[in-house]
């Protein structure tokens, strides 16, 4: 419930009513006070109960008021604030947690800023820009609807200027009220609601005009379909609040029309030119983005908008020395983000997601569910609600299906689209191309799918759906969970058992996640196995932190002199902990506290503090527990005593770069003893040496771990480390840098140069 001794509401027409109206439904006790022109709607809404108290001019409502929203007209809004300005001193506004919070609910944030800067002089700290995106074609208090927000997005516009508290006190507001509230910076936000809301408005009214003005007008109305009333409702709305609309954010609704107008004369030419393919394809487009119009706004409109295409490069700058500690929580495991959306889009039923990896891997496959017409609302700070449509009711996406950069999503995909009854082609970014996809198509190919591979059997993959899939007993030749995860998706769809041998324990995501969607899978020693045919029902999902991610903050730490560092929440799966294993084999003071299970997968807090490390033998039956975590493990050999061995990891070797060979090149760059192996390394130690190698120039070849790993290698390091072609770090870690810089590292991002 907001904490606001009294609110004033100045404009008291359906949106302020519906607002005082809603925190009266809330429970919202303390005093809400409105301004209006009109007498009669202050009487209104004393009567109705949502006010306590009103008045025409504004300066005798402002003494007492903590919290001001402005429901007014948009061109109305620099002549209240220019009032409010002479009303209230200066330092009201300002402050960590300023006394007097202003926001406003205008659809034009440009238009409001300006008048703010004009009223103010400045923008005040106190000052929160919003937007709630409902209404009504009804107008005045009589109007007011508390569940008017309800389930319904508020975008609030904060600058750098704006007090966080103020921000918090605005969102504490429109929550209470059952609001989603989302952030959003002031241009963005006009740019998507002049295409979103302004754009539709201006059409509705113009066609609504043109056939109002035509001779057979009565009979165009009296004949027109349910269709014509849906769409043209909206031109039922104020003028004069429009008219003001679309005077304000002028730029943004020209822009957006004349994107408008230029689809509209590729549509008329495939008309004219009688071009059936061209229509359908406009046609398909449309359909499939209106029947999932909320997923979709989500997605481009209220959230930073993926960033599937080629990235332009990154370079990462580590200076050396520095010490880690803090407490800190790393995104979600990727694994079990990919497998969350996955599968809750094969359930029956509704999956809330928590914890969801916002990266752009799982992004990726968020995406790619879309594209098959499954509903996903979110992400929306790691929460993702899936609207699963069964195991069959996938439907064929319009184009090749893109997954970015995960090689998990390709191979597990590959499994769950062979028993589709639609054709698909997977596609993927420049590293995911050279990845082998032979190790999913071939075993795939022997339960009876039909796949297309590049040369050397490389992406792209394309799957002929409608193939009759049959259980297979496979025994893998190498250590894959990607692979044996690939056998069992497609073994729901295969008459029969499908069985998969593993020569060495892999992470099992998703037999536990099958398990806990009510599918009965079952495992013997080194073998599992499912039965297909049957069905799995949705079920919610907390993510664990990925214990990959938490890996470089673990070997920071235990490297470093006095470091002590605390990580929450990190998914402990035991076929996930080859990196805690052997860093206590290396000597690493680490312990795990708080133990517990979330939705099937165990997670703990890690506390690890610096102590010297030694060089050990990596035992081979941990290497495909740790496999992806080498990198930074490879770091870690580089500061200890002694020499540290790895055998048996030739997967490393084709992964998103050779990482083994990817790793001996920067470690030579760096000064670091080595030894390469086909199937592994030795690497020497610098012992207790403060500082361990030097630094240099590294090109982490697009692997996102390898960037990472090199960022925490500087802390020993005796000069900079400069890492290039770092952009694809946001796949499994957004926001990485920012997170080391908290715990004590000294890095920064950079445009990379061309030619670097």
């Amino acid at each position: 419930m907001p904490d606001e001794a009294r609110i004033l509401i100045v404009g008291l027409g359906l949106i302020g009513g519906s607002l005082a109206a809603a925190l009266r439904a809330a429970g919202f006790r303390e005093s809400i006070h409105a301004c209006d022109p009109d007498p009669g709607e202050i009487e209104r809404g004393i009567e109705m109960g949502l006010i306590e108290h009103g008045d025409t001019r504004l300066a005798p409502l402002v003494e007492g008021a903590t919290l001001i929203v402005l429901a007014v007209p948009v061109l109305a809004m620099q002549g209240v604030m220019t009032e409010l300005a002479t009303v209230l001193p200066p330092e009201a506004l300002e402050g960590e947690d300023p006394r007097v919070v202003i926001t406003d609910v205008g659809s034009t944030k440009a238009a409001v800023r300006d008048c703010a800067l004009a009223a103010f002089g400045r923008l005040p700290a106190g000052l929160v820009l919003g937007h709630p995106i409902a209404g009504s074609e009804k107008s005045g208090v009589a109007a007011s609807n508390p569940r008017l927000y309800a389930k319904h997005k508020v975008i609030l516009t904060p600058g750098p200027e704006t007090s966080p508290v103020a921000v918090a006190r605005v969102r504490a507001v429109w929550r209470a009220c059952g609001a989603e509230v989302l952030e959003m910076e002031v241009d963005r936000h006009d740019q998507v609601l002049a295409r979103t809301s302004h754009l539709p408005h201006l059409l509705a009214f113009s066609l609504v005009d043109t056939l109002a003005r035509q001779d057979e007008r009565l009979e165009i109305f009296r004949y027109a379909a349910g269709g014509f009333r849906d769409f043209t409702r909206i031109a039922g709305s104020d003028p004069v609040m429009w008219r003001d609309i679309f005077t304000a954010n002028r730029d943004a609704v020209l822009a957006s029309l004349d994107d408008f107008e230029a689809g509209l004369g590729r549509l008329r030419q495939a008309v004219e030119a009688g071009d059936g393919d061209a229509m359908l394809s406009i046609f398909d487009r449309a359909s499939h983005a209106r029947h999932y119009f909320d997923s979709l706004l989500n997605q481009t409109s209220y959230q930073a908008e993926y960033q599937m295409q080629e990235q332009g490069k990154l370079t990462f700058r580590a200076a050396p020395g520095g010490r880690v500690s803090g407490r800190i929580r790393v995104p979600g495991d990727k694994s079990i983000s990919h497998r969350s959306i996955m599968l809750g889009a094969l359930a029956e039923g509704v999956t809330e997601v928590k914890g969801f990896l916002e990266g752009e891997d799982s992004l990726a496959t968020l995406q790619a569910f879309r594209e098959m017409g499954v509903a996903i609302e979110g992400p929306h700070q790691g929460r993702v609600t899936v609207h699963g449509v069964g195991m069959h009711g996938l439907k064929a996406p319009s184009g090749p299906l893109y997954v970015g950069n995960a090689g998990t999503a390709m191979r597990l995909f590959a499994g769950l689209l062979a028993g589709q009854g639609f054709d698909t082609e997977l596609i993927g970014d420049a590293s995911l191309t050279k990845r082998p996809m032979g190790r999913v198509a071939d075993p795939l190919r022997l339960m009876g799918a039909k796949i297309d591979t590049a040369e050397g059997g490389r992406p792209p993959l394309k799957i002929h759906g409608g193939q009759r899939l049959k259980g297979i007993d496979y025994e893998m030749p190498m250590a894959s969970a990607q692979v044996k995860s690939c056998l069992l998706l497609a073994g729901l769809y295969a008459e029969g058992e499908t069985r998969v041998r593993e020569p060495a324990p892999t992470r099992d995501h998703t037999e536990r996640m099958l398990a806990g969607f009510g599918y009965d899978v079952q495992r013997d020693g080194d073998t599992c196995w499912l039965r297909g045919g049957g069905k799995l029902s949705a079920a919610p999902i907390d993510v664990p932190s990925d214990i990959s991610s938490a890996t470089f903050f673990l070997v920071a730490a235990a490297i470093t002199p006095g470091s002590n560092l605390i990580l929450e929440h990190v998914g402990i799966n035991p076929t996930r902990i080859g990196v805690i294993n052997i860093l206590k084999l290396m000597g690493a003071d680490l312990r795990l506290s708080n133990e517990r299970e979330v939705g099937g997968e165990p997670v703990a807090d890690l506390h690890i503090r610096y102590a010297p490390l030694k060089g050990i033998d990596i035992p081979v039956d941990q290497v495909p527990l740790a496999i992806d975590e080498f990198p930074a493990l490879f770091v870690a050999a580089a500061s200890a005593t002694g020499t540290t061995r790895l055998r048996g990891a030739e997967e490393l070797r084709v992964k998103e770069s050779d990482r083994i060979q990817a790793m001996a090149d920067g470690l030579a760059t760096l000064g670091v003893e080595h030894t390469v192996l086909e199937d592994g390394i030795d690497i020497v130690g610098a012992g207790d040496r403060e500082v361990a190698y030097g630094g240099g120039r590294i090109d982490s070849l697009g692997d996102h771990r390898i960037a990472m790993a090199f960022v925490v290698a500087s802390l020993r390091a005796g000069e900079e480390i400069v890492i290039d072609d770092c952009a694809n770090v946001a796949t499994s870690f957004p926001g990485f840098t920012e997170l080391a810089r908290t715990v004590g590292l000294r890095v920064s991002e950079e445009a990379q140069e061309e030619g670097a």
